[in-house]
């Protein structure tokens, strides 16, 4: 069989969530690999290489002088147009200029296919004939744990989010002045600590790995996981992930109310669909929930992932 080679810069959500349960279900023997590792050159005129993301320069020079038999390349954002990257910081916009958008020519010059994560990036892209990977749940399932004292209402966003944490700071200001049981758990850096300095029951949560992460969402305790999204290019691309690591977290997910979180979210069956446009509304929702364990109960019920898609399959886009 032919060796699959998937290269990533670390381990990561794209990988877990797509990329990897698509190959392991057609049964492929994957290898991965992070930018400074190679395999030994001539592997590769059998193998398969998948990037997640990025082309590192490394890899590039490889396949340059020793081609692959196949090369995929894979994004769950849109990576190939410089438009959608505007709004995002600095530092990530320059990322994707230079480990993705720079390649699109060399990724068609040596064939590559494209597989994405949404209809939408499906869409946009063709003319290259891409294949849609739908998400899968990469988490253990929850313990049941008793209702805490102490409820934790969380936003974990990237720095890739700083306009829907903007967006969700009077949201939380509103439900911590309602209720005194009620802590915030965020992720974040100083910026984001500077902004919720004035409110109590905020806690900051340093940026980690994407194992890490897998490992501290399970840990008990947390009660309502939000999730908006503003409608930008960039958002418009992007897959519901969120809904399994709120799902993770023993959680009910509340989200934004677009085609994204559509795909997976039924509003009142197994978690709600707000729209961005009433901040209020949204304060409001979490107050109900937190007011109603019942509800919140029977919406985690229908949410859990058992009832939800778990096999990752590869469907051709149309």
């Amino acid at each position: 069989m032919q060796p699959t080679y998937v290269v990533h810069q670390t381990p990561n959500p794209s990988t877990d969530f797509f990329v990897a349960p698509a190959l392991q279900a057609e049964g492929r023997e994957v290898r991965f690999f992070t930018f400074q590792q190679l395999p030994a050159p001539e592997t590769l005129a059998q193998a398969t290489v998948v990037f997640i993301r990025y082309v590192p320069p490394q890899w590039k020079a490889l396949l340059s002088r020793h081609p692959a038999a196949r090369v995929v390349f894979f994004m769950d954002d849109d990576l190939f147009d410089l438009r959608a990257f505007r709004g995002m910081p600095w530092r990530y916009q320059r990322k994707l200029a230079s480990l993705a958008w720079r390649h699109r020519r060399w990724l068609r010059a040596v064939g590559a296919e494209l597989w994405v994560s949404s209809p939408w990036l499906a869409q946009k892209y063709s003319d290259w004939k891409p294949v849609v990977l739908e998400p899968c749940n990469p988490h253990a399932m929850p313990e049941s744990t008793p209702e805490p004292a102490m409820k934790t209402l969380f936003y974990h966003g990237s720095a890739s989010h700083s306009a829907e944490l903007k967006w969700l700071a009077p949201v939380v200001e509103r439900v911590l002045s309602a209720r005194k049981d009620v802590c915030f758990e965020v992720i974040g850096d100083r910026k984001v600590r500077d902004r919720f300095a004035h409110l109590p029951g905020v806690q900051v949560v340093h940026p980690m790995s994407w194992p890490a992460y897998k490992a501290f969402i399970q840990r008990p305790g947390r009660t309502v996981g939000l999730a908006p999204l503003l409608d930008s290019v960039f958002n418009a691309a992007r897959a519901p992930t969120k809904f399994y690591d709120i799902t993770a977290a023993g959680a009910v997910g509340i989200y934004a109310d677009t085609p994204v979180y559509r795909q997976l979210v039924e509003h009142r069956r197994n978690g709600l669909l707000l729209p961005m446009e009433s901040p209020e509304a949204w304060a409001e929702a979490v107050l109900e929930l937190l007011e109603e364990p019942d509800k919140r109960r029977a919406l985690f019920a229908t949410n859990s992932p058992t009832n939800r898609r778990t096999l990752c399959q590869i469907t051709p886009s149309t």
